[in-house]
């Protein structure tokens, strides 16, 4: 389903501008397969051959944005393929860019597990012709043509504090459950949380960070021992899908449920059961479908010569209408969605 156009209430005043394991596996449909992705044509305005690089496979969210990049591209007339690590590693993605750069792809999709690692192999790429899109998690700006940023950052990281401080009354101690410890996008949404606690909620304490590695079994084992060290406890902020889902489950079936809140982002999906026995009461997120869908329209756009990535270009992104390009080549997919018992029914992704 499309995603509804709707602003989060605690992100309202937010300038609209701000993630489980298979290996090996790829999709690589109308494509031509391996480890880099689809066909083999020579990097030109012709060369609808896209392929989407997540952090990690088998992971819920990135099937899911994958599902829409794969849409949009079909769309198009293109070549979908998708590839990528069975763990989210600094330097997982480098061998896959590598391939994809033998073999002469339009453009390469990537949400980046770390914002330096990736940037020599990116750049070796785009020096062959391949235009460079990032999605979710960006590089080094200079690694890449466009970044496609679901949402403002600040108003991500606004729209979990809000939540979880509305969960525990406005005061006490919390705690973050993050992904890798060199996530990009995670880093930069957790500085921005522990400036607005500090600015808006004084009465809330973040007392510890930890990382769960987008690994559901360590998201999990994380969760458990937040808890034990911290007995006064009374909320978990998990800004990962992986996270918020590992916390969820293991709060579930304990003592913690209804005393621990949690929110974070998260799918539909992954949550109802959590929302509907009431381990969870909202949490919030973009339509990572949308953002898949974007960012191939945003690839295409590329390779076709119809933006170069600079401030001001504008596109056309089929379903989802025209989008402009910002400062620094971001293009910014709009604002979180709140989920919760009253609506969470009417998501199915």
């Amino acid at each position: 389903m499309k995603f509804p156009r709707k602003h989060v209430a605690a992100f309202a005043a937010v300038a609209v501008a701000a993630a489980l394991a298979l290996t090996g596996c790829a999709d690589t449909s109308g494509g031509t397969g391996g480890d880099g992705g689809g066909g083999g044509a020579e990097g030109g305005s012709d060369n609808l051959a896209i392929t989407f690089l997540p952090k990690n496979l088998g992971n819920p969210y990135f099937d899911t944005s994958s599902k829409g990049g794969k849409a949009a591209v079909e769309e198009l007339g293109g070549t979908f393929a998708e590839v990528g690590p069975a763990e989210a590693t600094p330097d997982a993605q480098v061998s896959y860019i590598n391939t994809a750069t033998q073999q002469g792809i339009g453009a390469l999709v990537v949400s980046a597990n770390d914002p330096q690692a990736i940037c020599d192999a990116l750049n070796e790429a785009r020096d062959s012709g391949i235009k460079v899109v990032t999605f979710d998690s960006d590089t080094n700006p200079v690694c890449r043509d466009l970044f496609v940023n679901q949402a403002d950052a600040e108003g991500i990281a606004k729209v979990q504090i809000d939540l979880i401080a509305d969960q525990i009354g406005g005061a006490g101690e919390i705690a973050v459950l993050s992904a890798s410890a060199n996530a990009t996008n995670q880093n930069a949404w957790i500085e921005l949380m522990e400036a607005y606690l500090a600015s808006d909620y004084p009465d809330i304490t973040l007392v510890e960070t930890v990382y769960g590695d987008d690994d559901d079994q360590t998201s999990f084992d994380k969760t458990a021992a937040l808890l034990q060290t911290h007995p006064d406890l009374k909320g978990i902020v998990s800004p990962t899908t992986v996270g918020i889902a590992a916390a969820a489950r293991y709060l579930s079936t304990s003592d913690y449920k209804g005393a621990v809140a949690l929110t974070g982002l998260g799918t539909p999906n992954q949550m109802r059961e959590y929302v509907e026995d009431g381990t969870v009461t909202a949490f919030a997120l973009w339509n990572p479908e949308e953002l898949g869908y974007l960012s191939a329209f945003a690839a295409a756009a590329l390779i076709e010569g119809d933006i170069t990535g600079a401030e001001g270009d504008t596109f056309d992104a089929g379903d989802l209408g025209e989008y402009t390009v910002g400062a620094d080549g971001v293009v910014l997919l709009g604002d979180p969605y709140e989920f919760n018992a009253e609506n969470i029914a009417d998501f199915d992704f």
